[in-house]
């Protein structure tokens, strides 16, 4: 049980996008990263993984991450040549040559935890320099891509594979609200399908409550509007609470939806209102989220509106997948001629009751596990 329960932590080993700050002066290249060089030098291919322990590589992940600073800081060198040959950089079509100016590794970081490390690349450019773009590597996962040190910087973000667009080494090249209200869409999407198993976890707790629409309408509707005013309310910093408090909540808000699932028939009278409540934690977790990622200071309300609806058109998808999946195993089953058999299901809202049953319990151990992990250990 221990085994299955570890394979479904939420933190330990979480995947986390990298941050990047690009900055050119005369004759110089600057990228300062914030970075995860452990899961970079294991080759984990964090396109397609959101924790590091699913991955075919992960022990080599967690050997390197037993390592101590100096260590990781003595094998970025390789790491970099492979970047340069791509090349990450690239200057009015040329490819900037980076070296290694600084690694800061950060000591007494759980070993458990991800450990982000902030490493530093200069390179050389010609005078004159008009435009630059970045390449970031395949498998490299999600990089939010900050200009610094100019008027109307540019701010986008990559997924492994992608270049960005020219970027005027003068600046001018900041966001235009349809800009950032898109981009930001798949960054709330993503944040949904594939990572937020936690998030994906409560969407199909509300799902498999009742056969009918509505109360999950009720139920969808709440807990939109509540994670979207404390959204809006984290992202601004006028509401902080410390991921400390709010995880360990959001566990238990697994744990309610899928007990009471077991043991209601149908929506009760308050669980639209508590549903509402844990909506509000939800959002001051997507508002974390959303703070690593960061918010281009001069199209802010449409970048958040983006994430939301990105948010949004994620827990949309989970509900209708699992729609689609139990429609199909109610074909199968009547196609098997199980229906009208003694003992044998009798159609949807039998099937339903057993799925909602047996799928509730599983999620109520999960988050349990969750709870007891966020808090104790």
């Amino acid at each position: 049980m221990l085994g299955f329960m570890t394979a479904f932590g939420a933190e330990a080993h979480e995947v986390q996008p990298t941050i990047g700050d690009l900055t050119l002066t005369e004759g110089q290249a600057e990228l300062v990263l914030q970075i995860n060089l452990e899961a970079f030098l294991a080759d984990i291919d964090l396109d397609s993984v959101t924790d590091t322990n699913d991955a075919a590589n992960g022990a080599d992940y967690d050997a390197l991450r037993a390592m101590s600073g100096a260590e990781i800081a003595a094998r970025a060198p390789d790491l970099l040549a492979q970047w340069n040959a791509l090349p990450l950089v690239t200057v009015d079509g040329a490819p900037v040559n980076l070296n290694s100016e600084n690694i800061s590794i950060a000591q007494d970081v759980d070993i458990e935890l991800p450990r982000v490390s902030q490493w530093t690349l200069r390179g050389a450019v010609g005078a004159g320099a008009q435009e630059v773009t970045v390449t970031w590597p395949e498998g490299g996962g999600a990089l939010v891509l900050r200009q610094q040190g100019v008027e109307n910087p540019f701010t986008g973000y990559l997924a492994g594979g992608e270049i960005s667009p020219a970027i005027t080494i003068g600046g001018g090249d900041a966001q235009t609200w349809a800009q950032a209200l898109f981009g930001y869409i798949p960054v709330g999407f993503d944040h949904i399908l594939p990572q937020g198993l936690d998030h994906i976890l409560f969407v199909l707790g509300l799902f498999l409550l009742s056969t009918r629409w509505g109360p999950l309408l009720w139920q969808v509707s709440a807990f939109t509007l509540a994670h979207t005013v404390t959204l809006a309310l984290g992202a601004t910093g006028l509401v902080v609470i410390p991921g400390a408090v709010v995880e360990p909540l959001i566990a238990a808000s697994i744990v309610y939806v899928a007990v009471e699932n077991i043991y209601m028939r149908g929506l009760s009278r308050w669980r639209p209102m508590v549903v509402f409540g844990f909506g509000l934690l939800h959002g001051l977790g997507f508002a974390s989220v959303l703070g690593e990622f960061g918010l281009p200071e001069g199209q802010f309300v449409p970048a958040l509106i983006g994430f939301n609806l990105g948010v949004e058109l994620g827990q949309l998808t989970v509900i209708a997948i699992a729609a689609l999946l139990l429609w199909l195993a109610v074909q199968t089953a009547r196609s098997a001629r199980l229906e009208g058999e003694e003992g044998a299901l009798e159609g949807y809202p039998v099937m339903f009751r057993a799925v909602s049953i047996t799928g509730s319990l599983i999620i109520a151990i999960i988050g349990t596990w969750w709870v007891i992990e966020r808090v104790f250990l």
